[in-house]
């Protein structure tokens, strides 16, 4: 089967090249010239563990192709994927210009009959506009099916999540599209994944309503963090007790800095302006959406007080820069605000990243200096601040670290270490939700 993916971003580059690994025979398309060049020879624009590897082995063994020739791409494949970018506009709703000149390339170029599958994520009747304008365009002569199947990557472990995915939601109302639906994902029938076959406006609703309600539990979570911070409770025994409680659960009880990323903050926004313009606002969300920028204000205080003079003159050491780990991914990271807020206070920060550095250098302050490792950035720092949870961050030779900074003071915002270990190793140690004193083991 040809399937033509429309876009090489995150999402676009890791649904074709695990199309192509389940044996389709996929064309990836992009309008900016370098980027499909740089595929082509082999290189890979974003930080995605396991990627390079499996776009290689596909493109090695001819089912996997890259190229600017929408039209070509779109002729030759049965199914059609929209992976375009749909950025918030300044009122939190989608940008849907990139989507809308993909359908009109869609029927400008309809062959015969297609299935046009939105993997994008996109706003509830997106998926009949797209049906308006290709009908339109047509005058309908040509049969073809819109369906929506959104898609549920987690960076840094993007790969597995397509191959063994939760679920695969499938949305549409022709039995045609179902079947052909079904056929492209069948490799996931060998391992029981369980599908769910609706029609295009739930499978739009689901993708939204599932990351807001995953920010909703980082948000939560993250108040009960100040909380305990003010009543002397220690937030990962809250947490561990509510996620034993089978009907909530223990993912994404972990408090930080706040959410960031490409998903969480683009789809809470955009929800709750589609709920607004639907006439029911969604007040959760609403809170949600503000109280993750007071979280990044909260964060940057902590920084300060640890500080005690208002960084003026001070030198901040700041471990991890993307959003999350194992991606290279800055944007809404909590990383920019906390940084330029100690830029504009007057330290001078030391930052170090695994992945990440180069696209910060984009978005962070100018006088930044980016770092070789974490004991690079460590020297002569007055507080060493831990933003992104990285593996190598949490078996740092403490001993080293000590020895390294000018004043050994630790604000931790991942909760990474012990404080009874800091303590013992002689650094002052500020974490979050976590204190409560002489707690018991277990």
């Amino acid at each position: 089967m040809h399937i033509c993916v429309v876009g090489t971003g995150y999402v676009g580059l890791v649904t074709g090249a695990c199309l192509a690994d389940f044996g389709m025979d996929v064309t990836c398309v992009d309008k900016v010239t370098e980027k499909i060049d740089a595929l082509n020879r082999g290189e890979i624009p974003i930080y995605e563990p396991g990627l390079d590897a499996l776009v290689a082995k596909n493109a090695k063994a001819g089912r996997l192709h890259f190229t600017t020739d929408l039209s070509a791409g779109i002729r030759q494949a049965l199914a059609v994927f929209i992976a375009v970018g749909t950025p918030p506009k300044e009122d939190g709703s989608a940008d849907l210009s990139y989507v809308v000149q993909v359908a009109e390339a869609i029927a400008d170029n309809l062959n015969g009959y297609k299935v046009v599958v939105t993997k994008s994520t996109v706003p509830i009747g997106t998926g009949q506009m797209i049906e308006e304008i290709i009908r339109k365009r047509t005058g309908g002569t040509v049969p073809f099916s819109v369906v929506s199947n959104p898609e549920f990557l987690r960076e840094g472990s993007a790969i597995e999540d397509f191959m063994r995915p939760d679920r695969v939601v499938i949305g549409a109302r022709d039995p045609q599209a179902i079947a052909i639906m079904k056929d492209i994902y069948s490799p996931l029938y060998l391992i029981e994944t369980p599908f769910v076959i609706t029609n295009v406006e739930s499978s739009e609703l689901i993708k939204y309503a599932s990351n807001a309600f995953l920010a909703t539990k980082i948000t939560f979570i993250n108040e009960v963090a100040a909380l305990c911070d003010a009543l002397g409770a220690d937030v990962h025994h809250v947490a561990k007790g509510m996620g034993l409680d089978k009907r909530i659960g223990p993912k994404f009880l972990h408090p930080g800095p706040g959410y960031g990323g490409s998903c969480f903050p683009k789809d809470t926004q955009a929800l709750a302006d589609i709920a607004r313009n639907a006439g029911v606002p969604f007040e959760i969300v609403e809170t949600v959406v503000a109280v993750n920028e007071r979280l990044k204000e909260r964060a940057a205080e902590k920084v300060l007080a640890a500080l005690g003079d208002g960084g003026e003159d001070a030198t901040v050491a700041v471990l991890g820069l993307s959003f999350k780990p194992e991606t290279d991914d800055m944007r809404e990271s909590p990383a920019i605000p906390v940084v330029t807020r100690l830029v504009e206070a007057g330290a001078t920060v030391r930052a170090f990243d695994p992945a990440a550095m180069e696209n910060a250098k984009a978005v962070l302050p100018d006088g930044v200096v980016y770092c070789e490792n974490a004991y690079h950035a460590a020297e002569g720092a007055d507080v060493l601040v831990i933003l992104t949870e990285w593996n190598q961050f949490r078996s740092l030779d403490l001993d080293r670290l000590h020895a390294a900074m000018r004043r050994p003071v630790v604000v931790d915002l991942r909760n990474v270490y012990d404080p009874a270990r800091m303590a013992e190793k002689g650094f002052e140690y500020t974490s979050i939700g976590r204190a409560a004193k002489n707690l018991p083991e277990g």
